[in-house]
């Protein structure tokens, strides 16, 4: 991965992923409502794909409340959904941009992807992105026949600040507290089958301890403008209450779908430790054979190591086990 074009970036924390395999482009796209950037480093590979649905409202709050679906290109489903959140520090990313590339392998496997725009930091704090997401994914059941999806298989999967909300989706799955009746579709359950957890903070206030720690990163989290203390709204070291409501491990139960976690052991941005323990916390509640944590040696945050054809085949192996 290379960190040149990034640099701007990295000075504020969490990156947005070049995950895709296009090159970069423009360091990033336009300005939505609220003044947060919005649009990725490169566009999606999605011109060849013959079936999709794209800038798809599932909710009328906000022009940021947008889907694309992408459909395989035979058959008549209903198809298993992969829901992809994009990362970008909770401020950037778009779900048009190459990100959204090792989802759209799905396609080939028999899977709907559905990449989802939320809210992001610049227009408003946690938990908006979260109520977001909820109701794109209640859109998305209560529309299954339309679009050929199938309402009871659906997965989460996000990199970076996208996992941080994958899982919030998951562990959050047994509970209508982010699930914002004025969003629509309150009747549907936002609850998913599986998670897919790129590289994902899980918790904020833990974050400098541990790049220190590791000397693997600037410790630069706990700054009053990280993305983490913007999207929060206040310093994460001063808002302990809220810090724990965007954690993902503060709502671990029983009832909560398999997670495939996965992380490069040089991650600078997102520290490894985050998934490790974030791991061993689910498999305290799940066990083991519900949770899978795969380290990446000598990966970074996001990079060509996680979309290799054997990285993504792990991947779907663990998709089609719950999901088919």
């Amino acid at each position: 991965m290379k960190f040149t074009r990034l640099l701007p970036v990295l000075a504020t924390g969490l990156l947005i992923q070049q995950v895709g395999l296009a090159q970069p482009t423009t360091p990033f796209g336009g300005m939505p409502a609220g003044g947060a950037p919005r649009g990725g480093i490169a566009k999606a590979r999605n011109l060849s794909i013959k079936r999709k649905f794209m800038d798809v409202a599932y909710a009328a709050v906000s022009p940021a409340q947008q889907l694309d679906i992408y459909l395989p290109d035979a058959g008549n489903g209903p198809f298993p959904v992969i829901v992809y959140l994009h990362g970008g520090a909770f401020k950037m990313g778009d779900k048009g941009d190459d990100q959204v590339n090792p989802a759209l392998e799905g396609l080939r496997r028999g899977y709907a992807v559905v990449s989802v725009n939320y809210r992001l930091s610049g227009e408003a704090t946690f938990p908006a992105p979260l109520e977001d997401i909820k109701a794109a994914i209640r859109f998305v059941r209560a529309n299954a026949k339309q679009y050929q999806l199938n309402p009871n298989k659906v997965a989460a999967w996000g990199n970076s600040s996208g996992a941080n909300m994958a899982s919030l989706v998951g562990t959050t799955g047994d509970t209508k507290t982010f699930d914002n009746p004025k969003l629509g579709h309150a009747g549907q359950s936002s609850a998913v089958q599986a998670v897919v957890d790129w590289y994902g903070p899980i918790q904020f206030d833990q974050m400098d301890a541990q790049l220190k720690a590791s000397g693997k990163g600037r410790p630069d989290h706990d700054e009053a403008l990280s993305p983490e203390s913007v999207v929060i709204g206040q310093p994460i070291q001063q808002a302990p209450e809220l810090v724990r409501r965007a954690s993902p491990a503060a709502y671990l139960s029983k009832n909560d779908p398999p997670f495939f976690i996965e992380h490069g052991t040089d991650d600078p941005i997102v520290p490894t430790q985050q998934s490790q323990n974030f791991h061993a916390d689910l498999v305290k509640v799940l066990g083991k054979d519900h949770v899978t944590l795969t380290l990446l040696e000598g990966a970074g945050h996001g990079g060509p190591q996680f979309e290799t054809p054997e990285n993504l085949g792990k991947v779907f192996a663990f998709l089609d086990k719950y999901l088919k």
